[in-house]
């Protein structure tokens, strides 16, 4: 009996230890790609089920970009649209119309006129189910 309860809870914590690395080689992974195109985190928000859009205020200094791109954790989201408002006050509406798996990213997003410094980032959503929890939003730029 207590050599087979040992064998137990020997491959118990082989298990356990399977399961950390493959949880921690999912997170390198799924923030990699990110990491490696010199994407810059902007911003992030928790998107409700009881509103159906969001800003994200860049806080200045505000440096020039040229594309946008949204990952979310938690939950997935649905994104229809945003505006982009440049630091001159000029907005630029975008259709995004891109369903975000949970810990996912939206497309790379080109900004019109190349390098522009951002003031802030509207953006509409619809969650997907209550049961799934809020969705964090977090917006990256690139250069």
């Amino acid at each position: 009996m207590k050599k087979t309860s040992n064998r137990f809870n020997i491959l118990q914590l082989f298990v356990l230890l399977g399961f950390i690395t493959l949880l921690h080689s999912y997170k390198v992974s799924s923030s990699e790609n990110i990491v490696n195109d010199n994407w810059k985190e902007l911003g992030r928000v928790k998107a409700g089920h009881n509103g159906d859009h969001d800003k994200i205020e860049i806080i200045g200094p505000h440096d020039s970009f040229r594309r946008l791109k949204f990952r979310v954790e938690n939950s997935p989201l649905n994104m229809s649209k945003m505006v982009v408002v440049y630091e001159d006050g000029a907005p630029e509406n975008i259709e995004v119309k891109n369903d975000i798996p949970k810990g996912g990213e939206s497309r790379s997003i080109d900004l019109k006129g190349g390098k522009r410094k951002l003031k802030s980032v509207e953006f509409w959503f619809d969650t997907k189910g209550v049961l799934n929890g809020k969705a964090e939003v977090i917006l990256y730029g690139q250069k």
